[in-house]
Parts: C-alpha cells; sequence; structure tokens
C-alpha cells in the first residue's frame, strides 16, 4: 500500500515536472516567434530584403509545384521535400525517382541554397541592428543596415 502511494506521488510528481517544462518550451516557442516576426517586420522596409523574401518564397512554391506534378507527391510532401532540400537537412526519406527529377534536384538545390543563405544573412543583419537598436536606443542607430 505505501509502495503504490510512492508510486502515485512518483509520477504525479513526474508529470508536475513534464508539465512544467512543457510549459517553459511553449513560453520559449512563442518567444522566439515573436522576436522572428519582429525582425521581419523590421526588414520588409529594406527593397533587397522584400526581393529576397519573394523570390525564396517563389523558388519554395516552384519546388513545390514541380515535385507534386512531377513526382505525384502531395502537396505538403513537395513542400517538406522542397524546404528540406534548401536548408540541406535532406532526410532521406524522399527522393526523386527519375534522372531527370534528379538533375532538377540539382539545379534546384544549387540556386535555392544560395537562395536560403542570402535571405538568412539580410535576415540576421536586421537581428543583429534590431539588438543593437535596443540596447543602445540612440537616434544614430536608426539607420538601416548595410
Amino acid at each position: 500500500m505505501l509502495a503504490a502511494r510512492c508510486n502515485r506521488h512518483s509520477m504525479s510528481n513526474l508529470s508536475s515536472r513534464c508539465s512544467d517544462h512543457t510549459l517553459h518550451m511553449l513560453i520559449s516557442l512563442i518567444s522566439i516567434l515573436r522576436r522572428f516576426l519582429k525582425v521581419m517586420r523590421a526588414g520588409w522596409s529594406d527593397s533587397e530584403f522584400r526581393g529576397l523574401s519573394m523570390v525564396l518564397g517563389s523558388w519554395v512554391a516552384l519546388g513545390t509545384l514541380i515535385y507534386s506534378v512531377r513526382e505525384g507527391w502531395s502537396i505538403i510532401d513537395s513542400l517538406y521535400f522542397a524546404v528540406m532540400t534548401l536548408t540541406t537537412i535532406g532526410y532521406g526519406d524522399l527522393s526523386p525517382t527519375t534522372s531527370w527529377m534528379r538533375l532538377y534536384t540539382v539545379v534546384y538545390a544549387i540556386m535555392g541554397i544560395g537562395l536560403f543563405v542570402a535571405f538568412n544573412a539580410r535576415l540576421a543583419q536586421f537581428a543583429f541592428h534590431s539588438r543593437r537598436h535596443e540596447a543602445k536606443a540612440t537616434p544614430d542607430d536608426e539607420a538601416e543596415p548595410t
């Protein structure tokens, strides 16, 4: 009987710790997303950033469409593969089945990875500028990053 109560107490304590950890992770994720959206909003005022965003978005959309049509994958699977290719994650769970699609993927990756890196570099500039601006909050910090 005592062992059963101890086990219930341990399970309840474990559940509480897991719940606290999950809540902490959720709060962290929300904080990261808020910061990301703030930086995206700041970046959107820059024509180069807007251009990179639109070209990268179009590139992902094109890849999604082509993989969906040529490979017969769902839109979700095609989007997943397109993004995994550009981020160089490449889990290997999906792969092109024909030689032509493999060649397309080579071109898609070479050009797309460059776009992805350029976009993230510009995004990082705005993030660092935003942090510096928040830390100093002086008038000469209001210029856009170069």
